[in-house]
C-alpha cells in the first residue's frame, strides 16, 4: 500500500511539472500573439495611409492624354 502511495506522489509531482511548462508555453504563445495583433493593426494603419497618399496624389494629377 505504501509504494502505490508513494507512486501516486510520484505521478502527482510530474503532472503538477508538466502542468507548469504548459501554462509557461501558453503564456508564450499569448504574449507572441498579442505582438502578432499589433504589428498587424499598424500594418493596416500603414497600409491605409499609403492608399490615402496614393489617392490623393493620382487625384492631383491629371489623367493621361489617351483618356
Amino acid at each position: 500500500m505504501e509504494n502505490k502511495i508513494i507512486d501516486l506522489q510520484s505521478k502527482l509531482a510530474f503532472q503538477d511539472e508538466t502542468i507548469s511548462e504548459l501554462n509557461e508555453v501558453i503564456t508564450d504563445q499569448q504574449n507572441q500573439l498579442d505582438q502578432l495583433r499589433e504589428d498587424i493593426r499598424l500594418l493596416n494603419l500603414r497600409i491605409a495611409s499609403v492608399a490615402e497618399a496614393s489617392n490623393v496624389s493620382q487625384e492631383k494629377e491629371p489623367p493621361p492624354p489617351h483618356y
